[in-house]
């Protein structure tokens, strides 16, 4: 990414227009907060360095006197502190909804937006690059605003909040999600024959992947995802659902994305069940060692007597999808995707991911830091 200097120092250099860069970083709320789930809403990060100092707490007042804009539906608000102090002296705090701090002490996440040198370390004396940023719901930079000696540039970037439209028009537009949806995938007959597989055998509280030391592991927490699963293990069963999604689903996905999925990862019924409020929040299917190599999610209803358990895409608005029996939402794993709580009956569905061979030379590399992967080969 090409940079600016500043003496001997070399800055990132972001600007309207580019992708904000993605982080994990400890925040006032949480010791790994993901930043990438923010999406969906317009977010601004203030780059305040330290509230112990007038700049610093000038752009926090700033923050308090427009505190009814930042809610976390329409508008969420980061403040980054580099100051240790910040903390303990309790300077800084969170205040939900709306208004989050990351504790930026190792300067990782400035070094990446340039309010730091590219090469500064911690503790040492480098200039700093105060500003706002404010970002669309995509994770797009829409605006900066320099720290200015007057702090005149706060009224500008609020005045700038204030202006913009709804988060699901921020384009001018509504924006739709780059999803396929395929109607027809299953016939009725083989949705009720795996409806009757997965409550034959029951399911499987199902957890999700996470990132821990530079391994990838299994975490359970019902605050994030509730959802049962049976995976099914009866090869001619298998045999059907492959044929009907290489007949149905691979065409329309190298018609519309020029990708030819070749492999299959996982043959499970997902049960999303409203005893059990069962939901899964905001999250994408390929963000770790283990998962790394998922291109494109498949998610089939077989049934619908329900309601809620419905899938978005923040990212491109509250518009939901929920799909007849038999039918299919297709989406690439990097987007942002929740599915609603289910709030009468149960949501039953099939859940598998679609990669191609180069992807799975990429699993076999990455299975030795995967938990309980065992010995997948790619030629396998």
């Amino acid at each position: 990414m090409a940079g600016t200097t500043d003496v001997a120092h070399t800055y990132a250099n972001i600007t309207a227009g580019d992708p904000a860069p993605w982080f994990k970083q400890r925040s006032t709320g949480n010791p790994s907060y993901m930043f990438d789930t923010v999406a969906g809403r317009y977010v601004v990060l203030c780059f305040y360095g330290s509230a112990g100092d007038p700049l610093g707490r000038n752009a926090l007042r700033v923050v308090d006197e427009n505190r009814a804009l930042f809610d976390d539906d329409r508008v969420a608000l980061f403040g980054v502190s580099l100051d240790p102090a910040d903390e303990s002296t309790g300077r800084v705090a969170e205040s939900l909804p709306g208004i989050r701090h990351f504790l930026d002490f190792d300067g990782k996440v400035s070094r990446l937006y340039g309010v730091l040198p590219r090469d500064a370390v911690a503790g040492a004396s480098v200039p700093v690059r105060r500003s706002w940023m404010v970002l669309d719901p995509t994770l797009r930079v829409m605006a900066v605003f320099p720290f200015a000696p007057d702090g005149a540039e706060g009224a500008a970037a609020m005045a700038f909040l204030r202006a913009l439209p709804p988060p699901d028009r921020f384009a001018g537009f509504e924006v739709p999600p780059p999803i396929l949806v395929i109607p027809n995938v299953f016939e009725a007959d083989l949705c009720r024959l795996l409806i009757e597989r997965y409550e034959r055998h029951g399911g499987e509280e199902s957890g999700f992947m996470r990132e821990v030391d530079g391994r990838t592991v299994g975490v359970t927490d019902h605050r994030h995802k509730r959802r049962r699963d049976y995976t099914i293990d009866e090869p001619d069963l298998i045999k059907a659902v492959q044929a009907r999604i290489l007949r149905r689903v691979n065409p329309e996905i190298q018609k519309v994305y020029a990708f030819k999925a070749t492999r299959m990862e996982r043959y499970i019924v997902g049960c999303y069940a409203a005893e059990d409020n069962a939901h899964f929040r905001a999250h994408r299917d390929n963000t770790t060692l283990g998962t790394a190599h998922r291109r494109f999610a498949v998610s089939i209803n077989l049934n619908g007597d329900f309601a809620g358990g419905e899938v978005s895409f923040p990212e491109y608005g509250r518009r939901s999808y929920k799909v007849a029996p038999g039918g299919a939402v297709i989406f690439p794993c990097a987007l942002l995707h929740a599915v609603s709580p289910v709030t009468r009956g149960r949501r039953y569905a099939f859940l598998p991911f679609l990669y191609d061979d180069e992807a799975a030379r990429l699993r076999e590399a990455n299975s030795r830091h995967v938990e309980g992967a065992g010995d997948y080969k790619a030629a396998g």
